[in-house]
Protein backbone atom coordinates (compact mmCIF):
# COMPACT_ATOMS: atom_id res chain seq x y z
CA UNK A 1 0.00 0.00 0.00
CA UNK A 2 1.32 3.39 -1.10
CA UNK A 3 1.50 5.87 1.50
CA UNK A 4 -0.77 9.46 0.52
CA UNK A 5 0.27 11.49 -0.55
CA UNK A 6 0.94 10.53 -4.75
CA UNK A 7 -0.26 11.33 -8.12
CA UNK A 8 -1.48 8.37 -9.68
CA UNK A 9 -1.13 8.11 -13.52
CA UNK A 10 -3.56 5.51 -14.97
CA UNK A 11 -2.26 3.90 -18.39
CA UNK A 12 -6.12 3.33 -19.12
CA UNK A 13 -7.22 6.79 -19.24
CA UNK A 14 -3.83 7.61 -20.41
CA UNK A 15 -4.48 5.32 -23.69
CA UNK A 16 -7.25 7.10 -25.02
CA UNK A 17 -5.53 10.24 -25.54
CA UNK A 18 -2.98 8.68 -26.96
CA UNK A 19 -5.11 6.69 -29.29
CA UNK A 20 -7.00 10.16 -30.56
CA UNK A 21 -3.51 11.48 -30.98
CA UNK A 22 -2.16 8.65 -32.91
CA UNK A 23 -5.29 8.33 -35.03
CA UNK A 24 -5.25 12.12 -35.87
CA UNK A 25 -1.28 11.94 -37.54
CA UNK A 26 -2.81 8.89 -39.55
CA UNK A 27 -5.55 11.41 -40.73
CA UNK A 28 -4.02 14.39 -41.13
CA UNK A 29 -0.13 14.24 -41.23
CA UNK A 30 0.46 16.06 -38.26
CA UNK A 31 3.12 14.69 -35.90
CA UNK A 32 2.45 15.44 -31.84
CA UNK A 33 4.80 16.37 -29.63
CA UNK A 34 4.19 16.18 -25.51
CA UNK A 35 5.23 19.87 -24.48
CA UNK A 36 7.52 18.93 -21.64
CA UNK A 37 6.48 22.16 -19.42
CA UNK A 38 2.74 20.62 -18.83
CA UNK A 39 3.80 16.67 -18.11
CA UNK A 40 7.92 15.66 -17.70
CA UNK A 41 7.04 12.34 -15.88
CA UNK A 42 9.00 10.42 -17.81
CA UNK A 43 8.44 7.13 -16.00
CA UNK A 44 5.29 6.83 -18.78
CA UNK A 45 7.53 8.58 -21.67
CA UNK A 46 8.36 4.24 -23.03
CA UNK A 47 4.42 4.07 -23.09
CA UNK A 48 3.48 7.73 -24.89
CA UNK A 49 6.28 7.04 -26.92
CA UNK A 50 4.61 4.52 -29.22
CA UNK A 51 1.32 7.04 -29.94
CA UNK A 52 3.58 10.39 -29.83
CA UNK A 53 6.80 12.03 -32.21
CA UNK A 54 8.66 13.33 -29.70
CA UNK A 55 8.81 16.24 -27.16
CA UNK A 56 9.01 20.44 -26.94
CA UNK A 57 10.44 22.20 -24.53
CA UNK A 58 10.90 25.24 -22.74
CA UNK A 59 14.00 25.50 -21.17
CA UNK A 60 17.61 23.29 -21.47
CA UNK A 61 16.71 20.66 -18.69
CA UNK A 62 13.81 19.93 -20.61
CA UNK A 63 15.50 19.94 -24.07
CA UNK A 64 17.98 17.29 -22.24
CA UNK A 65 14.53 15.33 -20.86
CA UNK A 66 13.34 14.88 -23.87
CA UNK A 67 16.07 13.14 -25.43
CA UNK A 68 17.18 11.27 -23.14
CA UNK A 69 13.90 9.63 -21.82
CA UNK A 70 11.65 10.07 -25.23
CA UNK A 71 12.22 8.18 -28.19
CA UNK A 72 11.22 10.38 -31.54
CA UNK A 73 11.69 14.57 -32.27
CA UNK A 74 13.26 16.50 -30.10
CA UNK A 75 12.33 20.21 -30.32
CA UNK A 76 14.10 23.13 -28.28
CA UNK A 77 12.49 25.99 -27.46
CA UNK A 78 13.12 28.95 -24.80
CA UNK A 79 11.61 32.25 -24.21
CA UNK A 80 15.70 33.53 -23.98
CA UNK A 81 18.91 31.00 -24.14
CA UNK A 82 22.04 32.06 -22.08
CA UNK A 83 25.25 31.82 -24.07
CA UNK A 84 26.74 29.18 -21.42
CA UNK A 85 23.89 26.61 -22.25
CA UNK A 86 23.03 27.01 -26.32
CA UNK A 87 25.96 24.81 -27.15
CA UNK A 88 24.10 21.96 -24.76
CA UNK A 89 20.64 23.09 -26.55
CA UNK A 90 21.80 22.35 -29.37
CA UNK A 91 23.54 19.30 -29.14
CA UNK A 92 20.57 17.86 -27.28
CA UNK A 93 17.72 18.92 -29.98
CA UNK A 94 16.68 18.20 -33.54
CA UNK A 95 15.36 21.90 -33.82
CA UNK A 96 15.83 24.89 -32.11
CA UNK A 97 12.70 27.71 -32.32
CA UNK A 98 13.77 31.06 -31.17
CA UNK A 99 11.72 33.43 -29.24
CA UNK A 100 13.20 36.67 -30.89
CA UNK A 101 15.08 37.48 -34.08
CA UNK A 102 17.50 39.03 -31.89
CA UNK A 103 18.13 35.47 -30.23
CA UNK A 104 18.62 34.38 -33.56
CA UNK A 105 21.05 36.79 -34.76
CA UNK A 106 23.24 36.36 -31.60
CA UNK A 107 23.24 32.67 -31.84
CA UNK A 108 23.49 32.39 -35.45
CA UNK A 109 26.86 31.07 -35.91
CA UNK A 110 26.41 28.32 -33.59
CA UNK A 111 23.35 27.75 -35.18
CA UNK A 112 24.30 27.58 -38.03
CA UNK A 113 24.52 23.72 -38.96
CA UNK A 114 21.23 23.07 -36.89
CA UNK A 115 17.10 23.38 -38.03
CA UNK A 116 16.04 26.79 -37.14
CA UNK A 117 12.73 28.20 -36.07
CA UNK A 118 11.45 31.13 -34.95
CA UNK A 119 8.37 32.05 -32.80
CA UNK A 120 6.04 34.06 -34.24
CA UNK A 121 2.83 36.11 -32.31
CA UNK A 122 -0.17 36.45 -34.00
CA UNK A 123 -1.61 38.80 -31.89
CA UNK A 124 -4.88 36.93 -31.26
CA UNK A 125 -5.02 34.23 -28.90
CA UNK A 126 -7.83 31.82 -27.15
CA UNK A 127 -7.00 32.81 -23.32
CA UNK A 128 -9.65 33.57 -20.92
CA UNK A 129 -6.69 34.64 -18.38
CA UNK A 130 -4.28 37.71 -19.00
CA UNK A 131 -1.86 36.24 -17.33
CA UNK A 132 -1.72 33.23 -19.56
CA UNK A 133 -2.18 34.83 -22.64
CA UNK A 134 0.48 35.13 -25.08
CA UNK A 135 -1.14 37.65 -27.12
CA UNK A 136 -1.39 40.18 -24.00
CA UNK A 137 -0.37 43.83 -24.95
CA UNK A 138 3.53 44.20 -24.57
CA UNK A 139 4.01 40.16 -24.99
CA UNK A 140 7.63 39.20 -25.12
CA UNK A 141 6.61 35.79 -26.32
CA UNK A 142 7.30 35.91 -30.45
CA UNK A 143 8.12 38.43 -33.32
CA UNK A 144 4.92 40.00 -34.26
CA UNK A 145 5.57 41.94 -37.41
CA UNK A 146 5.89 40.00 -41.20
CA UNK A 147 7.76 42.48 -43.08
CA UNK A 148 10.56 42.26 -40.29
CA UNK A 149 10.10 38.52 -39.91
CA UNK A 150 10.58 38.81 -43.92
CA UNK A 151 14.16 39.98 -43.47
CA UNK A 152 15.13 36.83 -41.17
CA UNK A 153 13.09 34.29 -43.20
CA UNK A 154 16.35 32.79 -45.28
CA UNK A 155 17.73 31.66 -42.41
CA UNK A 156 15.23 29.74 -40.32
CA UNK A 157 12.95 26.89 -42.66
CA UNK A 158 9.89 26.82 -39.72
CA UNK A 159 7.69 29.19 -37.40
CA UNK A 160 6.17 27.85 -34.40
CA UNK A 161 2.61 30.01 -33.48
CA UNK A 162 1.73 29.32 -29.75
CA UNK A 163 -2.00 30.95 -29.26
CA UNK A 164 -4.37 28.24 -28.53
CA UNK A 165 -5.24 28.06 -24.63
CA UNK A 166 -7.73 25.38 -23.50
CA UNK A 167 -9.10 26.14 -26.40
CA UNK A 168 -12.35 23.26 -26.98
CA UNK A 169 -14.21 25.38 -30.11
CA UNK A 170 -13.03 24.10 -33.56
CA UNK A 171 -14.53 26.88 -34.63
CA UNK A 172 -12.53 29.25 -33.04
CA UNK A 173 -9.29 27.05 -33.74
CA UNK A 174 -10.13 27.85 -37.56
CA UNK A 175 -10.98 31.04 -36.87
CA UNK A 176 -7.77 31.82 -35.88
CA UNK A 177 -5.78 29.61 -38.26
CA UNK A 178 -7.41 31.78 -41.21
CA UNK A 179 -6.12 34.76 -39.47
CA UNK A 180 -2.83 33.61 -39.26
CA UNK A 181 -2.78 32.40 -43.13
CA UNK A 182 -4.11 35.79 -43.86
CA UNK A 183 -0.91 37.72 -42.36
CA UNK A 184 1.88 35.47 -42.57
CA UNK A 185 0.93 33.09 -44.95
CA UNK A 186 3.47 34.30 -47.79
CA UNK A 187 6.04 33.95 -45.01
CA UNK A 188 4.32 30.44 -44.16
CA UNK A 189 5.35 29.22 -48.21
CA UNK A 190 8.81 29.72 -47.63
CA UNK A 191 8.61 27.25 -45.08
CA UNK A 192 9.30 23.74 -44.58
CA UNK A 193 7.35 23.51 -41.22
CA UNK A 194 5.31 24.60 -38.67
CA UNK A 195 3.85 23.74 -34.97
CA UNK A 196 1.17 25.34 -34.29
CA UNK A 197 1.85 24.76 -30.78
CA UNK A 198 0.02 23.61 -27.68
CA UNK A 199 -3.51 24.36 -25.82
CA UNK A 200 -6.04 22.62 -28.77
CA UNK A 201 -8.21 20.16 -26.53
CA UNK A 202 -8.96 17.94 -29.10
CA UNK A 203 -8.96 14.58 -27.18
CA UNK A 204 -11.70 16.02 -25.34
CA UNK A 205 -15.05 14.45 -25.24
CA UNK A 206 -17.09 15.80 -28.27
CA UNK A 207 -14.35 17.62 -30.12
CA UNK A 208 -14.72 17.07 -33.88
CA UNK A 209 -11.81 15.33 -34.50
CA UNK A 210 -12.62 14.55 -38.16
CA UNK A 211 -12.81 18.43 -38.74
CA UNK A 212 -9.89 19.14 -37.43
CA UNK A 213 -8.01 16.75 -39.02
CA UNK A 214 -8.93 17.49 -42.47
CA UNK A 215 -8.21 21.22 -41.79
CA UNK A 216 -4.46 20.31 -40.37
CA UNK A 217 -4.57 18.64 -43.77
CA UNK A 218 -5.75 21.19 -45.79
CA UNK A 219 -3.17 23.57 -44.21
CA UNK A 220 -0.39 21.42 -44.66
CA UNK A 221 -1.06 20.89 -48.30
CA UNK A 222 -1.81 24.28 -49.33
CA UNK A 223 0.77 25.19 -47.60
CA UNK A 224 3.49 22.30 -48.29
CA UNK A 225 4.98 22.33 -45.16
CA UNK A 226 4.70 19.51 -42.05
CA UNK A 227 2.76 20.56 -39.23
CA UNK A 228 3.47 19.83 -35.58
CA UNK A 229 1.27 20.05 -32.89
CA UNK A 230 2.51 20.40 -29.01
CA UNK A 231 -0.44 18.61 -27.00
CA UNK A 232 0.21 18.76 -23.34
CA UNK A 233 -3.14 19.02 -21.15
CA UNK A 234 -4.82 17.30 -24.36
CA UNK A 235 -2.16 14.55 -23.55
CA UNK A 236 -2.60 13.82 -20.35
CA UNK A 237 -5.86 15.17 -19.35
CA UNK A 238 -8.17 12.94 -16.92
CA UNK A 239 -4.99 10.28 -16.96
CA UNK A 240 -3.93 10.80 -13.41
CA UNK A 241 -5.36 11.55 -9.65
CA UNK A 242 -3.55 13.06 -6.39
CA UNK A 243 -4.38 10.87 -3.61
CA UNK A 244 -4.84 12.24 -0.63
CA UNK A 245 -5.89 11.24 3.41
CA UNK A 246 -8.09 13.24 5.55
CA UNK A 247 -6.18 14.38 8.82
CA UNK A 248 -8.42 16.19 10.92
CA UNK A 249 -12.02 18.39 10.58
CA UNK A 250 -13.34 20.96 12.17
CA UNK A 251 -16.70 23.09 11.79
CA UNK A 252 -16.55 27.12 11.55
CA UNK A 253 -19.47 27.64 9.77
CA UNK A 254 -18.47 24.81 7.45
CA UNK A 255 -17.85 21.19 7.74
CA UNK A 256 -13.98 21.67 6.79
CA UNK A 257 -11.57 18.50 6.22
CA UNK A 258 -7.66 18.79 6.51
CA UNK A 259 -5.75 16.74 4.14
CA UNK A 260 -2.08 15.69 4.08
CA UNK A 261 -1.73 17.86 0.68
CA UNK A 262 -1.67 21.32 -0.14
CA UNK A 263 -2.68 23.18 -3.44
CA UNK A 264 0.54 25.82 -3.51
CA UNK A 265 2.77 22.96 -3.26
CA UNK A 266 1.20 20.17 -5.02
CA UNK A 267 -1.54 21.88 -7.42
CA UNK A 268 -0.40 25.10 -7.86
CA UNK A 269 -2.28 26.08 -10.82
CA UNK A 270 -5.59 26.57 -8.83
CA UNK A 271 -4.02 29.03 -6.33
CA UNK A 272 -3.02 30.94 -9.67
CA UNK A 273 -5.92 30.71 -11.00
CA UNK A 274 -8.54 30.85 -8.51
CA UNK A 275 -9.71 27.39 -9.47
CA UNK A 276 -11.08 24.02 -7.35
CA UNK A 277 -10.34 20.72 -7.74
CA UNK A 278 -12.24 18.40 -8.97
CA UNK A 279 -14.03 15.09 -6.81
CA UNK A 280 -16.02 12.65 -8.19
CA UNK A 281 -18.44 11.58 -8.29
CA UNK A 282 -19.27 15.10 -6.20
CA UNK A 283 -22.47 14.11 -4.80
CA UNK A 284 -24.73 13.64 -1.71
CA UNK A 285 -26.22 15.21 1.11
CA UNK A 286 -23.01 16.16 3.12
CA UNK A 287 -20.81 19.73 1.64
CA UNK A 288 -17.28 19.82 2.94
CA UNK A 289 -14.94 22.03 2.06
CA UNK A 290 -11.27 20.01 1.51
CA UNK A 291 -8.18 22.47 2.79
CA UNK A 292 -4.40 21.68 2.40
CA UNK A 293 -2.49 21.65 5.58
CA UNK A 294 0.19 23.89 4.54
CA UNK A 295 -0.10 27.45 6.61
CA UNK A 296 -1.67 29.76 3.85
CA UNK A 297 -5.03 30.62 4.46
CA UNK A 298 -6.75 30.00 1.05
CA UNK A 299 -4.85 26.55 0.60
CA UNK A 300 -8.56 25.26 0.09
CA UNK A 301 -8.64 22.07 -2.66
CA UNK A 302 -12.67 23.06 -3.24
CA UNK A 303 -16.46 22.30 -1.86
CA UNK A 304 -17.59 19.12 -2.52
CA UNK A 305 -20.37 16.73 -1.24
CA UNK A 306 -20.21 13.58 -0.21
CA UNK A 307 -22.34 10.56 0.57
CA UNK A 308 -21.12 10.47 4.20
CA UNK A 309 -19.27 13.11 6.53
CA UNK A 310 -15.61 13.04 6.05
CA UNK A 311 -13.62 11.30 8.71
CA UNK A 312 -10.07 11.04 9.62
CA UNK A 313 -8.08 8.62 7.95
CA UNK A 314 -11.01 8.59 4.62
CA UNK A 315 -8.79 8.50 1.11
CA UNK A 316 -10.26 11.21 -1.30
CA UNK A 317 -8.95 11.49 -4.92
CA UNK A 318 -8.60 14.59 -6.75
CA UNK A 319 -9.17 14.31 -9.89
CA UNK A 320 -7.34 15.31 -13.31
CA UNK A 321 -4.18 15.63 -11.22
CA UNK A 322 -1.74 15.52 -14.23
CA UNK A 323 -0.83 18.48 -15.94
CA UNK A 324 0.72 21.68 -14.73
CA UNK A 325 0.95 19.83 -11.00
CA UNK A 326 3.83 17.45 -10.59
CA UNK A 327 6.37 20.10 -13.20
CA UNK A 328 5.50 22.82 -10.43
CA UNK A 329 5.30 21.23 -7.37
CA UNK A 330 7.67 22.28 -4.84
CA UNK A 331 8.39 22.05 -0.94
CA UNK A 332 6.49 24.97 0.83
CA UNK A 333 5.97 24.79 4.62
CA UNK A 334 8.60 21.41 3.88
CA UNK A 335 5.14 19.60 3.38
CA UNK A 336 5.61 15.98 2.39
CA UNK A 337 6.06 15.72 -2.17
CA UNK A 338 3.49 13.40 -3.33
CA UNK A 339 4.97 10.46 -4.79
CA UNK A 340 4.76 9.18 -8.44
CA UNK A 341 3.09 5.42 -8.90
CA UNK A 342 1.88 4.14 -11.87
CA UNK A 343 -1.27 1.86 -12.71
CA UNK A 344 -0.54 -0.49 -15.57
CA UNK A 345 -3.33 -1.68 -18.06
CA UNK A 346 -3.17 -4.54 -16.07
CA UNK A 347 -4.59 -3.16 -12.88
CA UNK A 348 -1.16 -3.28 -10.69
CA UNK A 349 -0.08 -0.16 -9.56
CA UNK A 350 3.88 0.78 -9.54
CA UNK A 351 5.70 3.40 -7.05
CA UNK A 352 7.87 4.75 -9.73
CA UNK A 353 9.33 7.52 -7.27
CA UNK A 354 8.55 8.58 -3.42
CA UNK A 355 10.36 11.77 -2.33
CA UNK A 356 11.96 12.41 1.10
CA UNK A 357 13.49 14.77 4.03
CA UNK A 358 17.00 13.99 1.73
CA UNK A 359 15.04 15.44 -1.39
CA UNK A 360 13.74 18.33 0.46
CA UNK A 361 17.40 19.62 1.69
CA UNK A 362 19.10 18.27 -1.35
CA UNK A 363 16.69 21.47 -2.89
CA UNK A 364 18.23 23.92 -0.58
CA UNK A 365 22.04 24.79 1.03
Amino acid sequence: MISTPYYLIDKSKLLPNMEKIAWLREASGAKSLLALKCFASWSVFDFMSNYMDGTTSSSLYEVKLGREKFPGETHAYSVAYAPDEIDEVIASSDKIIFNTIGQLERFESQSANHVRGLRVNPGVSTSDFDLADPARPFSRLGEHDPETIAKVADKITGFMFHNNCENADFDRFDGMLGHIEQRFGFLIRKMEWISLGGGIHFTGEGYPLEKFAERLKRFAGENEVQVYLEPGEAAITKSATLEVTVLDTLHNGKNLAIVDSSIEAHMLDLLIYRQSAKVEPDAGDHEWMVCGKSCLAGDIFGEFRFEKPLAAGDRLSIQDAAGYTMVKKNWFNGVKMPAIAVKELDGSVRLARDFTYDDFTAALS
